[in-house]
């Protein structure tokens, strides 16, 4: 049975059955917390959380799914692939247990024959949670004998969202493949031999604290219990058309037997070659259907998982003696065939596909040269010297000067048989994966070569941060950059990037902006104007010479701009408040989603539904600024991340922590994993004033506030503005909005009274123009210059309107143009009788517009278009006249 007949057959199933067939949703997930969807269930993740109201009670899909967790092992074994199908039905609140176990044992046991998968009922085992005797009682009256029941832990048939929400018990159905497998008894002897096919969550818990997949606190039941099943469709492929494994299915299977035609391989000959096979057969699958949904290839989120997965095939390719020849445009051609089946989009968009994988082959293949040259002779050196790992210096050579992948090195040293210097891919993994701080990045890294900081880095350690307890801080200068350079010295007047051992100054990240300030040494002053951690433990201050010579080795005074400090530190603080403000109103599910704290002002993005009432920010903002007025009192320091999570501290999702972490606490109120600078106590913020909140993104929303004497002095400017508009309207201030609403519904009454009058007055002479109407060759002939400001609308109206003048059995043509502002609108409309003598109303608009120098179009009936040249509107009639009078005749 092929892939997409069984993808069909489930859809088929449940919809006789009441669900409602979703399609896949795109790849590119909305949920501001993923880059990429990586589940089937994703989709409808705000419906199960309650953010959002599902609109069916029963649905089904198959969804795609992309995971590179582990891709990594993609290739070395045929279980791990990085896109894969999930197959799932869902109940919301509809149906639970009693009936998501038989539909599940129906379509798998009902013969291929009657449209289920046919599968033998004695091959099929059943796993319930430990004390789920409701969903074991079940499987056993369907038929599934006691014996082939088993119950498994919570680490096996547990299911939840790693977050405060819905969770509940699974049942996991799996299917025996024969003793030539694996041993007896069950799944919980051998998984391998007993194969998953099918898994049925339900949620009905509602999980409070989640601290991990098997420690959680249970709130309570859920008012509406509901069902979540996935079915991987690669494995069900596998077991339906009899093949061992995913990469031997219909749809894979034809993409890694045409690589091995290319190269001329054989599957299945030698383990390495058939390693490659089957990273090429996944990862082209994978890049044509993220290239089909949107995704580009590039150096940040989802573009660079994309990058990656084509690099690691284009390489593989190599590996399997392609050389500089170009297969993936082959390769992809096939992957559209086999999975346009499935997805119609990827035949129509296929020289799209082509091009964007064609391109990133060229630009790779000369990379690839390159790169690996360069490699060889690093890695040879290297064990030359007697070492076993590569240098980071060497590392970041290859990615930031050659364009070569740091996952890329990493396996190409591997299979040497080396290590590479994990300090420094850390930094620079995290720079490149970190979709949020991208543009930071970017910025970060300047006009210099990243290996020229991780060179830094070796040479004189990492730089000693002071800035928490001190404001100025004496140091040494041990680097200077100018344009991206190293250099011994800098003069007056010159951009340069100045490194200490150790520096007060704070560098941009975790949402705050950096300090500001000036280094003095002996003989020079540097104005300090932003300050970057390239790598990790480098700290750059950027600025200009503002006097005299500064050098590498000097003794230095690093000063920081104090009061420019503790603004950015009251609006840091600010945001934690208000972060905890928005969990207590709306839910542990408003999570942090960015932020940026600047001098007297912040901004503060977070995951919401939909818009947050009026009514919600005002509570916020009250209850924010009522912390304010307790003054509590603001306390840092460092633990490690299990205890961190153990106190409940907030984490900022797709951050990565060390082994210790800081956080920051405002009394009991508000607890956050943070390595930023905060106030004292939070008496020192004055007042929170939040200015609005609007969309950023699908699913994300985003504050923005103002703090202390910003925010006083927004208030001032608002009260005199109220004070004039009191003065002006002459009400009392609390008067003032029913006053206002007053006077914009008598404006809006009046100008709708002003249009009526005016559509009237245009349609007045309808009457006599029907009347006037010119004969041509037998037909009614009506073309008229409406007055200049005559609305779009009212133009088709008058059209219409002596069309319907003219008796019904004598062909008529109306025609009317008009400018309605600066650009001139032609409208045409023809009756039935005209239509019958071959009239069309939409290429007699063409005609016109054409004339106008534009364009337009529309039904044979009525037509409307424009154009430029409101002064050709004459020409454009007669032009239509000539065009009637040519069908005519």
């Amino acid at each position: 049975m092929e892939s997409a007949e069984i993808a069909r057959r489930f859809l088929r199933f449940f919809e006789e059955r009441g669900h409602t067939v979703v399609p896949s949703a795109s790849l590119i997930a909305e949920d501001p917390t993923l880059l990429l969807v990586n589940a089937g269930m994703v989709p409808f993740k705000p419906y199960f959380l309650g953010q959002q109201k599902p609109p069916y009670r029963r649905a089904a899909s198959a969804q795609k799914v992309v995971r590179t967790l582990d891709i990594d092992e993609v290739g070395k074994t045929t279980r791990h692939a990085s896109f894969f199908q999930m197959l799932g039905n869902f109940s919301f609140g509809d149906y639970f247990k009693d009936q998501a176990i038989p539909f599940a044992w129906e379509l798998l046991t009902r013969p291929e024959s009657e449209g289920g998968f046919g599968f033998p009922e004695d091959r099929l085992w059943a796993t319930v949670y430990l004390d789920d005797d409701e969903a074991a009682d079940i499987w056993r009256k369907v038929g599934v004998p006691q014996e082939r029941i088993q119950r498994r832990d919570l680490a096996d048939n547990y299911w939840h969202m790693g977050v405060p929400g819905p969770g509940g018990p699974c049942s996991e159905i799996y299917y025996d493949r024969g003793p030539e497998y694996g041993r007896e008894g069950g799944p919980i002897a051998d998984e391998n031999r007993y194969l998953e096919v099918w898994n049925n969550v339900f949620m009905q818990y509602q999980l409070s604290a989640v601290r991990s997949k098997i420690d959680f606190d249970i709130a309570g039941e859920l008012p509406a219990k509901s069902v979540d099943t996935g079915m991987g469709l690669e494995r069900m492929a596998a077991i339906l058309q009899g093949v061992d494994n995913i990469y031997e299915i219909d749809t894979t299977y034809k993409i890694l037997d045409r690589a091995a035609d290319l190269t001329k391989t054989r599957y299945g000959r030698d383990e390495r070659a058939d390693v490659s096979l089957r990273v090429v057969a996944d990862h082209v699958r994978t890049g044509v259907m993220l290239v089909a949904d949107g995704v580009l290839p590039s150096n940040e989120g989802r573009g660079y998982v994309l990058r990656r997965i084509l690099r690691r095939a284009i390489r593989n390719l190599r590996l399997l003696g392609a050389g500089e020849e170009r297969y993936m445009h082959e390769l992809t051609a096939v992957t559209v065939d086999v999975m346009g089946e499935q997805y119609a989009e990827l035949r129509a968009d296929a020289p799209q596909i082509h091009g964007v994988i064609d391109a990133e082959e060229a630009s790779f293949l000369g990379t690839l040269r390159t790169g690996t040259a360069i490699f060889d002779v690093a890695a040879e050196e290297t064990k030359r010297k007697g070492r076993a790992t590569l240098a980071a210096d060497q590392a970041f050579q290859l990615h930031d000067t050659y364009g070569f992948p740091i996952d890329l090195t990493l396996e190409m040293a591997s299979e040497q048989g080396l290590q590479v210097d994990e300090e420094g891919f850390r930094r620079l993994m995290k720079e490149q994966r970190d979709r949020a701080k991208a543009d930071a990045a970017s910025k970060k890294t300047g006009n210099a070569d990243i290996s020229i900081f991780g060179t830094l880095l070796e040479k004189t350690g990492k730089v000693e941060f002071l800035g928490y307890d001190h404001v100025t801080a004496e140091a040494e200068v041990v680097g200077l950059l100018v344009d991206g350079v190293s250099v011994p010295a800098a003069g007056t007047g010159t951009a340069v990037e100045v490194v200490l051992n150790r520096t007060p100054f704070y560098a941009e990240g975790g949402g705050q902006l950096s300090d500001q300030g000036v280094i003095r040494t002996g003989g020079a002053e540097v104005e300090i104007v932003d300050v970057q951690s390239p790598v990790s433990g480098v700290v750059v201050h950027r600025g200009k010479v503002r006097s005299g010579e500064i050098r590498v080795g000097d003794q230095a005074q690093a000063e920081i701009d104090v009061e420019r400090r503790r603004a950015i530190s009251r609006s840091h603080t600010a945001t934690h408040l208000v972060h905890r403000g928005f969990r207590n109103a709306l839910g542990e599910t408003a999570a942090q989603a960015g932020s940026e704290n600047s001098p007297g002002r912040f901004r503060f993005d977070f995951t919401a539904a939909g818009a947050v009432p009026p009514s919600v920010l005002r509570d916020v903002e009250d209850e924010v600024n009522a912390v304010l007025i307790n003054d509590l009192r603001v306390n840092a320091f460092h633990t490690s991340q299990a205890e961190a999570r153990a106190m409940g501290a907030l984490a900022l999702f797709g951050e990565k922590y060390g082994d210790t972490v800081r956080i920051v606490e405002v009394g009991e109120y508000s607890r956050e994993l943070c390595g930023g600078t905060h106030v004292a106590s939070s008496g020192q913020l004055g007042l929170v004033k939040v200015l609005g909140e609007a969309s950023i993104g699908a699913g994300v929303r985003r504050v923005e506030a103002l703090v202390g004497l910003d925010a006083f002095r927004f208030l001032a400017r608002e009260s005199v503005l109220v004070a004039q508009l009191s003065e002006q309207l002459k009400a009392r201030r609390e008067e003032l909005p029913e006053r206002i609403e007053g006077i914009v519904t008598r404006l809006r009454a009046a100008e709708k009274e002003l249009g009526a009058l005016r559509s009237a007055q245009v349609l007045a002479g309808a009457g006599e123009m029907a009347e006037k109407a010119r004969d041509l060759h037998g037909v009614s002939v009506v073309t008229h210059r409406a007055p200049d400001g005559t609305s779009p609308d009212d133009l088709r109206k008058l059209a219409l309107d002596v069309r319907g003048r003219i008796p019904g059995d004598r062909a008529a043509v109306v025609v009317v143009a008009g400018v309605p502002g600066d650009r001139p609108v032609v409208v045409a409309a023809v009756n039935e009788a005209g239509r019958g003598r071959g009239l069309k109303a939409g290429r007699l608009v063409g005609v016109a517009a054409k004339a106008l120098g534009g364009g337009g179009g529309g039904k044979d009936d009525v037509a409307q278009g424009g154009g430029v040249r409101p002064e050709a509107i004459g020409e454009a009639l007669a032009a239509v006249e000539q065009a009637i009078a040519q069908t005519l005749t």
